[in-house]
C-alpha cells in the first residue's frame, strides 16, 4: 500500500523546488521527465520500514523564482539548447514550418518557452525589458533558452546592443556571435585579395588595364557587405506572414536565409523551402550585383574621361567601360556563382562543420574562418576575371595595346 501511495504521489508532481521538496499541482499532472528508483529495505528490515523514493530531475537548472511548468525539458520536437549548442548556435530561417507533426509542435514550442522562461527569471529580467519581437517569439515557443541566453551575452557590449536594434542584424548575430567580424574580415581583405587575384590574371597588363582593375574592386567591395549579410544563418524574430498573402509570397517569406543552415528546436524546413532561399537570396544577389556594377562603372568612366583631357596620347589606348552589359553581367554572376559559394561556406563550412568542432575555442574558429572566407574571396575574383573574358564584356590587352571593356 506505501509503494501504491508513493507512485501515486509522483503522478502529481510539477515541479522541483530548490531544496528538491516536491510539490504537487492539484490541477493536473505535469510529465516532468523524472526518473523513479525505489530502494527496497535491507532483508532484516521490518516490513513497516518505508521504501525510499528518489526523483531525478534533468536538465533543471535551479532559480530562484517559482516556475510551474506542464511540458518536459528534455525531450519534444528534437534539440534544445545542447542540440543548438553543438550547432555551433544556428538559426531557423524566416519562419520555418514543422514537419513532424501537431504533437510534436506543440511540445517543442512548449520546451522553448519553458527554457526561455528559466533563462529570463535567472537573469531577473522581466518580458516587458526584452525587445518586442523577440518577446514575441518567446511567447510563440520559436526559440529556445539559448537565444536568450546569447542575447544577454551580446547585450553587454555597447556596439553589439546598438546593432542589434536593427532587426536583420539582430537575427543574425543571435545565430553567429562571429557574424560582425566574418562582415569585417570580407570588406577588409577584399580590397587586397581582389586586387591580387586581378594581377594574377593580367601581370604585365595590370596597370595598362588599371581602370578596369579599379571597377572590379569597387564593384567587388560594395557588394561584399552584401554577401556575408544575406546567405547568413538566421534566428526567426519575424512574425507570421498576413494571412492575406499570396501562396507565393507566403512560400518564400517560410523559406530559410540560407538554404544550409540547421534549423532550431522544433523547425524544420522542406527540400523546396531549402531551394527556395537559393533562388530568392539569388535574386537580391543580383539586384545587388547589377547596381553595384552601375556605380563601379560609372565611377571608371569618369576616371576614363579624366584621363583622357588631361593626356590626350592615351585616347586610343583606353575606351569606356559599357555600362549595361557589365552591370547585367555582374549581376547574374553574383546571383549564381557568388550565392550558392557563399551559401556553402556558411551554411556547410561554418556552421555544420567549424562552428560544432571549435565553438568553445573563438579565438581558433575566427581565424579559420578568416583563412577561408579570404580564400573564397580570392576565388571569387579569379572567376570573375574568367567569367567576364569569356562572356566578351572584357578583353585581355593585347600587344596592340587595345583595350576593349
Amino acid at each position: 500500500m506505501s509503494i501504491a501511495s508513493c507512485f501515486f504521489a509522483s503522478a502529481s508532481l510539477s515541479t522541483i523546488s530548490n531544496n528538491n521538496t516536491p510539490e504537487l499541482n492539484l490541477n493536473r499532472p505535469s510529465p516532468l521527465p523524472l526518473r523513479l528508483s525505489v530502494t527496497s529495505p535491507p532483508s532484516s528490515s521490518s516490513f513497516t520500514t518505508p521504501l525510499s523514493l528518489h526523483l531525478h530531475h534533468h536538465r533543471r537548472p535551479p532559480t530562484s523564482l517559482f516556475l510551474a511548468f506542464s511540458t518536459p525539458t528534455s525531450s519534444g520536437g528534437g534539440g534544445g539548447d545542447d542540440n543548438y549548442n553543438n550547432n555551433g548556435g544556428s538559426g531557423g530561417g524566416g519562419g520555418g514550418n514543422n514537419n513532424d507533426g501537431d504533437g510534436d509542435g506543440e511540445n517543442a514550442g512548449e520546451k522553448n518557452r519553458e527554457e526561455a522562461l528559466i533563462v529570463l527569471a535567472e537573469a531577473k529580467r522581466s518580458m516587458e525589458s526584452l525587445p518586442k519581437d523577440l518577446a514575441a517569439a518567446i511567447k510563440d515557443g520559436r526559440i529556445p533558452g539559448a537565444v536568450l541566453s546569447r542575447y544577454f551575452e551580446l547585450e553587454k557590449s555597447g556596439l553589439f546592443k546598438w546593432l542589434m536594434q536593427f532587426g536583420g542584424f539582430k537575427e543574425r548575430l543571435l545565430a553567429d556571435d562571429l557574424f560582425l567580424a566574418k562582415v569585417l574580415f570580407e570588406c577588409g581583405v577584399g580590397i587586397f585579395t581582389k586586387t591580387a587575384a586581378e594581377y594574377d590574371r593580367r601581370r604585365e597588363n595590370f596597370f595598362k588595364e588599371l581602370e578596369i582593375v579599379f571597377a572590379d574592386v569597387v564593384m567587388a567591395i560594395i557588394a561584399d557587405f552584401m554577401l556575408v549579410y544575406l546567405p547568413a544563418p538566421t534566428v526567426a524574430l519575424r512574425s507570421s506572414f498576413a494571412v492575406h498573402a499570396g501562396p507565393i509570397s507566403k512560400f518564400f517569406y517560410n523559406c530559410p536565409d540560407n538554404a544550409f543552415q540547421v534549423a532550431l528546436s522544433g523547425t524544420s524546413y522542406s527540400l523546396l523551402q531549402r531551394l527556395g532561399a537559393i533562388a530568392r537570396n539569388g535574386a537580391k544577389l543580383f539586384a545587388v550585383g547589377t547596381t553595384s556594377s552601375l556605380v563601379g562603372t560609372a565611377v571608371t568612366n569618369a576616371l576614363i574621361n579624366a584621363r583622357k583631357a588631361v593626356d590626350k596620347s592615351s585616347e586610343g589606348e583606353v575606351e569606356n567601360v559599357p555600362i549595361l552589359s557589365t552591370s547585367v553581367a555582374y549581376g547574374v554572376y553574383m546571383a549564381v556563382s557568388s550565392n550558392l559559394r557563399y551559401q556553402v561556406l556558411a551554411g556547410v563550412i561554418e556552421q555544420r562543420i567549424l562552428e560544432p568542432l571549435l565553438h568553445q575555442h573563438k579565438l581558433i574558429l575566427s581565424a579559420i574562418c578568416f583563412a577561408v572566407r579570404t580564400g573564397n574571396t580570392y576565388l571569387g575574383s579569379l572567376l570573375w576575371v574568367d567569367y567576364a573574358r569569356l562572356i566578351g564584356i572584357q578583353k585581355a590587352h593585347e600587344d596592340e595595346k587595345v583595350l576593349s571593356g
